[in-house]
């Protein structure tokens, strides 16, 4: 939480010198059930619920002012304690096509939320930078934080794990 603290310090710091701060928080989906390997649109297991409780908490001083979802019950589920936190509707994004046109538009000068898979989270991070940063999350890995903020014309990004 301090490393929480001390990033969005960092960000305001940088906002007031300038006339518009963008910043997105990005997530893999939480722990899904893994019993029906057939199941391409699991639940959550109940370790996944209770994390996705727990981003729900790691954010209550963030005040987002959108948060996106790949169409996936894994996903949303994972973004929903958030969303109800925060009294917003989850609105679904294309995997696909990160960080379009159209998504840019709609979401510049704001606070974003955007919870995705183990390959499309980092893919969205590293077309939102312009640049192969982050390398796909492993299977096993539901912690990951990639914070990233645009201001002016330059960019920012750190990866935090949250156990």
């Amino acid at each position: 939480m301090k490393q929480l603290l001390f990033l969005f310090l960092f960000f305001y710091s940088f906002s007031s010198f300038s006339q518009e701060l963008t910043t997105y928080y990005l997530v893999r989906h939480a722990e899904k059930d893994r019993t029906d390997k057939s199941n391409s649109n699991p639940e959550l297991t109940e370790i996944g619920f209770e994390r996705a409780v727990k981003w729900s908490t790691v954010f209550e001083n963030v005040r987002f002012d959108a948060i996106y979802s790949t169409n996936y019950k894994r996903t949303i589920s994972t973004a929903i304690p958030t969303a109800k936190s925060q009294d917003l509707e989850v609105q679904y994004y294309n995997p696909r096509i990160p960080f379009s046109e159209e998504f840019q538009k709609a979401t510049i000068g704001k606070t974003v939320l955007i919870v995705g898979h183990s390959n499309t989270t980092p893919q969205f991070v590293n077309v939102i930078l312009g640049e192969k940063k982050y390398p796909q999350i492993e299977d096993d890995n539901n912690s990951n934080l990639y914070i990233v903020s645009l201001v002016n014309n330059s960019k920012f990004s750190v990866l935090l794990k949250i156990e």
